[in-house]
């Protein structure tokens, strides 16, 4: 999951990037709606955490221009602003969840997880696909009930191909799922993991569109 983190707090901003990077995801953070701008009209993002109190203007303004842009990427409000009016406000303008300050980092994990379940469709964390069983809230995959241990790009690209079930998936696209890992991703990057992700899952868990990149197969 690549995440959009708007926020001006710098120590906020920083636990919560580091969090985030920690879970598997990618993420890019500004702090101010400006470049906030730039960033959504250049990269494609999973999910936006959105503080509404900004240097250069109001993020509840940022998010109804989203929005009204016909942008559906899932938002979700951090905001000192705890008042159900607020609440209420952020909603009605597009949110789909929205955090008080302060909270704990692991409650805002879990939120970015479900947000992000809901958004592509499947709200339960757990999926079967073959003879794999995948929590997703845990990160974890068995393999005909046997535990499959993953690296953290490997989980970040294969997570890509759950979420997206029958959806050709580009090189470009999934290699913006190791933007957090690698400054520089390499020509044959996703070649190579995907290739250790079959050893592991099974030669059909991936299957290649000649073409056009990959997309969940049936192991």
């Amino acid at each position: 999951m690549r995440v959009l983190l708007i926020e001006d707090d710098r120590g906020l901003g920083s636990a919560v990037r580091d969090q985030i990077v920690d879970g598997g995801h990618s993420i890019d953070w500004v702090t101010r709606l400006a470049d906030a701008r730039d960033h959504v009209a250049a990269a494609p993002y999973d999910l936006v955490l959105l503080d509404l109190m900004l240097p250069d203007g109001r993020g509840l303004d940022f998010l109804k221009t989203l929005r009204a842009a016909g942008d559906v990427t899932p938002v979700v409000i951090m905001t000192a602003m705890d008042q159900i009016s607020d609440r209420i406000a952020g909603l009605n303008a597009g949110a789909d969840d929205y955090l008080v300050k302060p909270f704990d980092l692991d409650e805002l994990t879990a939120r970015l997880a479900a947000v992000s379940r809901r958004y592509h469709g499947n709200p339960n964390p757990h999926v079967a696909v073959g003879d794999l069983t995948i929590d997703l809230a845990a990160k974890s995959i068995r393999r005909d009930g046997r535990s499959v241990a993953l690296t953290a790009r490997e989980w970040a690209l294969f997570e890509a191909f759950v979420q997206r079930p029958g959806v050709i998936l580009s090189k470009s696209q999934l290699e913006e799922r190791l933007y957090a890992f690698d400054r520089e991703i390499d020509s044959n990057t996703i070649e190579v993991h995907v290739s250790r992700l079959r050893k592991k899952l099974g030669a059909d868990a991936i299957e290649t569109v000649r073409g056009l990149g990959y997309r969940l197969g049936a192991p």
